[in-house]
């Protein structure tokens, strides 16, 4: 059949060894990161053109490109028409356009529910009254975290939609957009040790009070010292604003890992059971591990004001520092007080 074809019609055989050809190498783009992380997954749409455009003369190859190539065009100028359109009728009309903000304000949503998860776990986890009713209704935060576990993908996807969008707003040409992704994998590596978190908060009472009290009080300040680092990095997002100095909360998150630590070597539960103080340790190896994370977010955070020009505020970062000396050792430990 293949000699009879080739017989009848050569053309056919020259066409289908070119049109393989062009779809091995349109294909082989996919396993280049530089074009893959250009386009994504809209790389699928190069294939798809070769087998829609592709014909067995030169003439109808080329009139079939160039009707792609217009349509495509008219496509764009009808959505960029379509977005000032919807900015006529306010937020409204906004909320049918998809819009370079919808990266940022995940990323700045994702660093609150951090900060509201170690919040929550703090109340949960030293609570000495046992759990109430209200407590067990309330569980929201224990959720938050696990969208961020899963949301890789949308935010790749939405940083390769937003290098195609038109300038507007605050949004310039040449956003920093792979920064987000950089905070977006900093939150994920935090997402991760919460995650492990979780499973201690769940077994709480298999631990006695009296194990959990011995690292209460430095446990806390890491907890509500990050929530506030993270929350203040969040604010640098929504307002687009850098502060003139580094995060405070960060150095007294520091700090406060460092005073668990000694707290650790002195071993608060001499004498009692290892079954019942492994969990504890356990906890405390997190949250230091977590002031790590949340370090790296800030950090990122503050590159990216610096990347995408954020205003200058001195609102940010107030606050007044007082040493106060560590009992254990022969060193100081700096807090803010607001």
């Amino acid at each position: 059949m293949v000699v009879k074809l080739g017989k009848d019609d050569p053309r056919r055989i020259t066409h289908s060894l070119k049109f393989g050809f062009a779809l091995v190498l349109i294909s082989i783009l996919q396993y280049f990161r530089p074009s893959f992380y250009v386009l994504g997954d809209n790389i699928i749409w190069a294939v798809i053109t070769v087998i829609l455009v592709l014909e067995f003369s030169v003439g109808a190859t080329l009139g079939k490109g160039l009707n792609r190539v217009l349509a495509t065009t008219f496509a764009g100028g009808l959505a960029v028409a379509l977005r000032e359109i919807a900015s006529f009728f306010g937020d409204k009309g906004k909320l049918v356009m998809i819009t370079v903000s919808d990266l940022h304000n995940q990323i700045a949503s994702n660093v609150v529910k951090i900060a509201d998860f170690l919040e929550g776990f703090r109340d949960e986890y030293f609570n000495n009254l046992g759990k109430t009713a209200e407590a067990e209704d309330d569980k929201s935060f224990l959720h938050r975290y696990e969208s961020i576990l899963s949301s890789k993908t949308n935010e790749e996807t939405m940083a390769v939609l937003a290098r195609w969008e038109p300038r507007h707003g605050r949004f310039r040409f040449r956003h920093p957009w792979k920064q987000y992704l950089k905070i977006g994998n900093q939150i994920r590596l935090c997402a991760y040790k919460i995650k492990a978190l979780s499973v201690f908060l769940s077994r709480s009472d298999q631990t006695p009070y009296e194990i959990r009290s011995g690292i209460e009080e430095p446990c806390a300040n890491i907890i509500m010292e990050s929530g506030k680092a993270l929350k203040e990095s969040s604010l640098m997002l929504k307002q687009f604003a850098k502060a003139g100095m580094p995060n405070p909360h960060v150095a007294n998150a520091k700090n406060a890992a460092e005073s668990l630590k000694s707290v650790l070597r002195r071993n608060p539960w001499e004498g009692a059971d290892h079954l019942q103080i492994i969990p504890a340790a356990t906890v405390a190896s997190l949250l230091i591990d977590i002031v790590f994370c949340v370090e790296k977010i800030c950090e990122a955070v503050e590159e990216l004001a610096n990347l995408a020009n954020f205003e200058l505020s001195e609102v940010l970062h107030r606050g007044t520092v007082q040493p106060i000396p560590d009992t254990d050792a022969a060193v100081h430990v700096i807090t803010i007080a607001e």
